[in-house]
C-alpha cells in the first residue's frame, strides 16, 4: 500500500478498507489524456499546460507535474522544429497520457519525418537529453504509418528514477 492511509469504507463491514495511497488516488482519477494540436510554436505551451493540468488532476506531486510539463514541451518543440520541416504540409502533434500501474506514460507522436538534424544547426540540440534527465524511461519508435513516437515514463507512488 506504499504507506498511504487506509480507512474503512462507509456503510461496509469492518474488513473493507479504502486505499488512500498516492498511487490509489491516481487510479481513482480520470486516467487518460488525448489531444491533437497543430505543429506550430504556440501549440508547445498548450501541450505543456494541458499535460500539467492532467498530471494535477490525477494527483501527481508538484515535482513530477513539473517534470512531465517540461519533458512534454521539449518533445512538442522537437515536433514543431523537426518533424514537418521538409514535408511542405501542416502537421500535428498527438499527445496521449495514461496512468498504468505505478507510472504515468506520456506519448508524443508526429506523422512527419520525426527527428532529423537540421542543416542550419549543429545537431538536434538538448531536447532529448533534457527529456532523458526528467523521465524515468524514454523510448523512440517509428510507427508503421510514419513519423516518430516519443514515449516517456514517469514514476508515481513508491517507484523512483
Amino acid at each position: 500500500m506504499n504507506g498511504g492511509a487506509r480507512s474503512k469504507a462507509p456503510d461496509d463491514d469492518a474488513s473493507a478498507v479504502i486505499d488512500d495511497s498516492p498511487a490509489a488516488r491516481v487510479g481513482r482519477a480520470r486516467c487518460e489524456f488525448h489531444e491533437t494540436y497543430p505543429a506550430v510554436a504556440k501549440s508547445v505551451g498548450a501541450v505543456r499546460s494541458g499535460l500539467a493540468r492532467f498530471a494535477k488532476a490525477v494527483g501527481l506531486p508538484a515535482a513530477t507535474r513539473d517534470a512531465v510539463a517540461l519533458a512534454a514541451s521539449e518533445a512538442a518543440t522537437n515536433v514543431v522544429v523537426h518533424a514537418y520541416r521538409e514535408t511542405g504540409r501542416e502537421g500535428t502533434i498527438e499527445v496521449t497520457a495514461a496512468v498504468a500501474a505505478d507510472e504515468l506514460w506520456v506519448i508524443v507522436t508526429d506523422t512527419g519525418h520525426g527527428l532529423r538534424p537540421r542543416p542550419d544547426s549543429p545537431g538536434l540540440g538538448l531536447g532529448l537529453a533534457i527529456i532523458a534527465q526528467l523521465a524515468d524511461g524514454v523510448d523512440l519508435a517509428r510507427p508503421a504509418a510514419g513519423g516518430l513516437e516519443l514515449r516517456m515514463r514517469f514514476a508515481i507512488g513508491g517507484a523512483q528514477r
